[in-house]
């Protein structure tokens, strides 16, 4: 499967209908909600996909069915993730009602529109102007339009392919461990600094919430703000994700084994330095990794975190280290290294385990080569 996403140009028209559209879809959610909790209140049962579907047979909205059906799909699945969560003894709660601000996007699972290279037709919008950057590869299966909080409108195709065997790239082997100092520590040496998106934008978006705030609610001039701050936010997601991109793709096809933990950073960042782990995006770039492999001859591969920054990759003693504390030295065998160097080659060992020559065949070129690219990137 693959994503494509690209920019809408709808006119006014287009875009006053794809908005009652969203209006619609939210009432839709929240009159299936609201029945579903009603029927469990006096039945202790959950309104089945069937109940669904005739609420929105009933209703007198103008959306198109597709869309209808992937709204009563995708409520069914939240009641039913609801319902496993419970019975593995966790929180959960029945989904929430939306409100506009909530409901951004349109879902056309399989039929309702076409795509040419210069327009989208969609029923029952017309043909939409779309800025179609990249060729697309398979054959198209669902379409989504997407409004982003600037107000900007996306089309967001998934395709399919058939998988293609791609041969090895002969690039060297390589772990690298993920931190907030630096963005990636490579086993061969290399850092890649942290280029701490969010900090950069930090002031602006600190004076463009606090204008937002001196608005009055329902006012066009809070709108009009909002709008602002949405747009800021924007950029700083989209320099972010150039930045992954880039470091991705640079990263696959230079090496043909990467090793990565498995880090939970949902969870990480609910326990502590959330603000920078998610301005990192670690969840996005060991994404981006794992697709981009498969076409780059590149192998991704996922250890296990556990002291990876205490163990001493030359003998494997745990040495124990506060956060602070920057430097490996181990007690044992006299190691002085670099503390997030030792967790890149430890998350190697763990990866290439009974790989002849794992940590052996390090070309020293291509190694240098390395460290310039990332000295040339660090440095624009």
């Amino acid at each position: 499967m693959r994503t494509y996403k690209f920019r809408l140009y709808p006119n006014k028209v287009q875009q006053s209908e794809l908005q009652l559209h969203l209006h619609w879809a939210k009432d839709i959610w929240n009159e299936m909600l609201n029945t579903t909790k009603q029927k469990y209140e006096n039945e202790k049962k959950f309104s089945n996909i069937n109940e669904l579907n005739e609420i929105v047979k009933l209703s007198e909205y103008g959306l198109y069915s597709q869309v209808s059906q992937d709204i009563f799909k995708r409520l069914n699945k939240s009641i039913h993730g609801m319902t496993a969560r419970k019975k593995k003894g966790l929180n959960a709660g029945f989904p929430r009602f939306k409100s506009i601000d909530r409901v951004k996007s349109l879902t056309y699972p399989q039929h309702g529109f076409s795509l040419n290279e210069k327009k989208l037709k969609v029923t029952p919008f017309g043909e939409i102007n779309i800025k179609k950057h990249r060729e697309i590869d398979g054959k198209i299966k669902t379409l989504t339009l997407k409004r982003e909080s600037s107000g900007k409108w996306y089309a967001i195709l998934i395709t399919e392919t058939e998988l293609k065997s791609t041969p090895n790239n002969n690039g060297i082997r390589v772990g690298i461990d993920l931190g907030l100092i630096n963005f990636a520590m490579l086993s061969d040496g290399t850092a890649i600094k942290n280029p701490k998106h969010l900090k950069k934008y930090e002031e602006r978006l600190k004076k463009k919430q606090q204008k937002l705030s001196y608005k009055d609610k329902g006012s066009k001039n809070r709108i009009k703000a909002k709008g602002r701050l949405s747009i800021l936010h924007e950029t700083v997601r989209n320099t972010r994700k150039d930045f992954l991109h880039k470091l991705s793709t640079k990263l696959v096809h230079s090496h043909s084994f990467i090793a990565l933990e498995d880090l939970k950073s949902q969870k990480m960042s609910e326990e502590g330095h959330g603000k920078s782990i998610n301005d990192a995006g670690w969840g996005i770039f060991t994404n981006m990794l794992s697709y981009k492999a498969e076409d780059a001859g590149c192998e991704v591969v996922f250890v296990n975190p556990k002291n990876t920054s205490k163990e001493c990759n030359n003998c494997g003693t745990i040495v124990k280290k506060d956060l602070w504390e920057r430097q490996h030295n181990c007690p044992n065998c006299s190691l002085s290294i670099d503390r997030d160097l030792n967790a890149a080659i430890n998350i190697l060992n763990r990866a290439t385990v009974g790989i002849t020559g794992s940590n052996a065949c390090r070309d020293e070129t291509i190694v240098s080569s390395m460290k310039q690219e990332a000295h040339d990137f660090n440095h624009g």
